[in-house]
Order: structure tokens, then sequence, then C-alpha cells
């Protein structure tokens, strides 16, 4: 197994956090505000880190819509089929629970699971969790950064209309 490396980046959406393993992303995760360390960005010498942070400051940039990074989610069977869904979600577009789980098969009454295995991926923007709303298109919630606000604020930068 190999060493975990971080590398930490600022973003419109905040201080982000990338965590691998050098040979794919294992975790990007949107730190609160509050949480955000104000020592100095942490670097790594990882080639795999290096291009997920060029690749997120080109996704705020506004010139990449599509993630190309070798990624390995740790989670349960049923978490990773959601995670593979929602990684199929294109830019600009969003989805519901309810959709989410129909896609996978599920019965409509799966809509608490399906949102419980949303809000535990460990992949955040790679794996573009906030463009899944409710049926409704209200946000019901994000687990990433200052949570509703940072999930707007990434709504508001692909152009998605939520409630």
């Amino acid at each position: 197994m190999h060493a975990t490396n971080v590398l930490e980046m600022d973003s419109p959406a905040g201080r982000i956090r990338i965590v691998g393993d050098g040979d794919a992303i294992r975790a990007i995760h949107i730190l609160a505000r509050a949480d955000a360390p104000s020592a100095p960005l942490a670097g790594s010498d990882d080639p795999v880190l290096a291009r997920a942070a060029e690749q997120l400051e080109e996704y705020f940039g506004g010139t990449r819509w599509d993630f190309d990074l070798p990624i390995a989610p740790i989670g349960t069977p049923f978490q990773r089929a959601v995670w593979d869904r929602i990684a199929g979600i294109p830019w600009g577009h969003a989805i519901s629970y309810g959709r989410l789980g129909a896609d996978l098969g599920l019965e409509p009454t799966a809509s608490r699971a399906v949102g419980t295995a949303v809000g535990a991926n460990p992949i955040t923007l790679v794996i573009p969790c906030h463009r899944v709303l409710a049926s409704d298109g209200r946000i019901t919630g994000y687990s990433g950064g200052d949570g509703v606000p940072t999930k707007q604020l990434l709504l508001d930068h692909e152009g998605i209309p939520y409630r």
C-alpha cells in the first residue's frame, strides 16, 4: 500500500483538501471555512494530486466540465453504485434523489438510503454530488464546505437552477 499524500488548495468554494495514495485520488473535501487551517497550503510531490489540483482550478475557471482522474473511493457496494451514477451526471445538469434511486432500480422508499450514500461521497466535485437535488428542485443539504451555501455556489457556477 502506498503512503497517503495530501495537497490543499484555495478555491472559490473555500479550502480544498485532496488526498491520494500515489495511484489514485481517495478523497476531495471542501473544508468548512471555520475548519480550514490558517496555515500555508499543504503541498505534495504526488503527480496525481497535482493533476487533480490543476483540473479543479480549470473547473472553477470555467474551462473544465469533466474530470479525468484516477479515483478510488472507499465505500460499500451500495455507496459505490450511487457514486458511479452520480459521476455520470453531466456539467450543468441535476437529478433528484428519487431519479437517482430509480436509475439504480430501487423503490421510492429507498430515497433516504440514497441520500445517505450521496452525503457520504468522499470525492466531491469529481463525483458531483452537488448535482443531486430534491424532486422539487430544492437543496436539502450538502456535506461539503459550509453546507447549503457551498452547494448553492457550485450550482450557480454550473448554471443549474434550484429552489
